[in-house]
């Protein structure tokens, strides 16, 4: 367990008839702490622009008088400009009807298994990975297979293939770039995830939160040869956007008709759609913030391999690095008034990449931590 986890110990009342494998069970999420210094969410640290404000007040204002009415059930409008967007960043041809949006890709990735798992259904991935696919899988009572990877965190393609053709999963999820380590997965071993998986009358979804801050091709591009194919992206990372909510998929028609199955109505309310919209209108903008979180990423790669520590190579908005006690140098770091991530991997701690002057502050704590320690042995 990592440091800022907290076991739930609750004892819950006879009364309540909770799911028995829910007790005992915690929460998602991270600490949410008074620090000056938060590096531990992987959230953009750049602040929306005055213009990006203004636009986003106006559109809000210009439309509240209706606030009254239920919106747009189905998007159409925000859909249709996702996927320009993606159209025009992979090189696709996509149409409205192949991208659905949702609350984040949280709600993406459960109701992707509420329309085809559930009870008695196995699913797979491949820790460690983002732990929100194993919590819905639970939540909707879908099997959740662990694959592991090997110590260079990547997918054990042989071990991979092997599983999926016995265990026969309806949902296959590969998170490239993985969080929490940052790597990336080769598109050779992806199609033959993909092929496997449609052997077995299944999905593979790829979980592409970081896709932005990568420099490999998107996996989008795949969709035009494969239909098990599935692509989550989030307006979280890339956007700035991690407070308004939106996640999306592209895919097959037939996957985005399916999961109007079980979606639930007006799901996605008027305020999150219209300033959804307006973001898209300063990608532009927003982009190029990603090519300076980039360049700042290389810089704290080069600064922790000054201090002798291996990093794991990252093609998202975060670094895994090895430490040794890390949980004694999470806590210190908390105490110099900058948080990090403990992701439960021994001997690693993640740091998200922040602003210049927040990157300078966690490298300058880090390497008072680290001499002070040198100096007591």
């Amino acid at each position: 367990m990592s440091s800022e986890s907290r076991a739930n110990t609750h004892a819950w009342p006879e009364w309540l008839p909770l799911r028995n494998d829910l007790k005992g069970q915690s929460p998602y999420g991270a600490p949410q702490l008074p620090l000056e210094v938060k590096l531990n969410t992987n959230e953009n640290p750049f602040s929306l622009s005055p213009d990006l404000v203004a636009k986003l007040s106006a559109a809000i204002s210009s439309s509240a008088k209706n606030f009254n009415r239920y919106p747009d059930r189905d998007a159409i409008e925000l859909r249709t400009e996702l996927a320009k967007y993606l159209n025009s960043t992979t090189g696709m041809n996509l149409d409205v009807d192949q991208i659905w949006a949702a609350n984040g890709s949280n709600e993406i990735i459960q109701t992707l298994f509420l329309a085809f798992a559930g009870a008695g259904v196995n699913s797979l991935g491949f820790t460690p990975s983002y732990s929100m696919h194993e919590n819905i899988a639970r939540s909707t009572g879908t099997n959740w297979i662990i694959a592991d990877r090997l110590s260079d965190f990547s997918i054990d393609i042989s071990s991979a293939l092997t599983q999926i053709s016995k265990l026969k999963p309806k949902l296959v999820f590969i998170t490239t770039p993985n969080n929490p380590t940052g790597t990336s997965t080769e598109r050779s071993d992806i199609r033959k995830i993909i092929e496997a998986t449609a052997q077995v009358g299944g999905l593979a979804i790829i979980d592409e939160a970081y896709a932005e801050f990568s420099e490999e091709p998107s996996n989008v591009k795949l969709l035009d040869e494969y239909l098990n194919l599935v692509v989550i992206r989030t307006m979280s990372k890339a956007f700035s956007f991690a407070g308004v909510r939106v996640g999306y998929l592209s895919a097959a028609k037939e996957v985005v008709e399916a999961l109007q199955l079980v979606r639930l109505p007006y799901h996605l309310s008027t305020p999150t759609q219209l300033l959804a919209k307006v973001a898209l209108e300063f990608q532009g903008e927003l982009l190029a913030e990603v090519e300076q979180l980039k360049i700042e990423r290389k810089k704290v790669v080069g600064e922790l391999n000054s201090l002798g520590l291996n990093v794991v190579p990252s093609s998202a908005n975060f670094l895994l690095f090895s430490i040794d006690n890390e949980k004694k140098i999470w806590q210190e770091l908390v105490n110099a008034g900058v948080l990090v991530r403990d992701v439960g991997i021994a001997g690693h701690l993640r740091v998200t990449i922040g602003t210049p002057s927040e990157n300078d502050r966690f490298l300058a704590a880090l390497r008072e931590i680290l001499s002070a320690s040198k100096g007591e042995k």
